[in-house]
C-alpha cells in the first residue's frame, strides 16, 4: 500500500477491509476497482465490483457492528478513508451527500431482496422437483 495525495492506493489483491473486523470509517473508491466478498465455511462469494464513485463501508458508520464483507483491490485502486465526523461534517455542508448514500443503500437492499427472492424460488422450485408424485395426488 502507498500513500497518494488523498487517499491510499492499494495494490492487486490487497484486503482494505475484512469481515468480522470493527469498523468506524466508510471508503470511496477513487480510482480502480475493488472486489466485495463474504467469506462462509465454504468459501469465498463474491458479492460486488465496485468501481470509481463507489463506496463502502458505510455500515460501521450508522451500526456498532463488525465488517459484514471483506473487501480487496483488483488491480491497483485508489480508495478514500471517510471516517464518522468527517463524513457528517460534508453532510451538514451539503443535505443531498446524504440523500445519495440513503439512494446507494436502498437501492442495495432492492438487488438483494430480488436475489434472495431468485434463491428461493429455485430452492421452491428444486423441492417441488424431488417431491414424490404420489404424494402430490394425495
Amino acid at each position: 500500500m502507498r500513500r497518494a495525495a488523498l487517499g491510499k492506493r492499494w495494490a492487486d489483491g490487497e484486503v482494505i477491509v475484512r469481515q468480522g473486523e470493527v469498523g468506524n470509517s466508510m471508503y470511496v473508491v477513487q480510482a480502480g476497482e475493488v472486489e466485495v466478498l463474504r467469506e462462509t465455511e465454504d468459501g469465498e462469494v463474491h458479492l460486488a465490483d465496485l468501481g470509481a464513485g463507489d463506496f463502502f463501508g458505510e455500515m460501521s458508520i450508522f451500526e456498532h457492528e463488525v465488517r459484514s464483507a471483506t473487501v480487496r483491490a483488483r488491480g491497483e485502486a485508489h480508495v478514500l478513508t471517510v471516517d464518522k465526523r468527517t463524513l457528517l461534517k460534508r453532510i451538514k455542508e451539503d443535505p443531498f451527500l446524504a440523500v445519495s448514500i440513503l439512494q446507494t443503500m436502498s437501492n442495495r437492499i432492492r438487488e438483494i431482496n430480488a436475489e434472495l427472492v431468485r434463491a428461493r424460488a429455485a430452492a421452491a422450485a428444486s423441492t417441488a422437483t424431488t417431491k414424490s408424485p404420489e404424494l402430490e395426488t394425495r
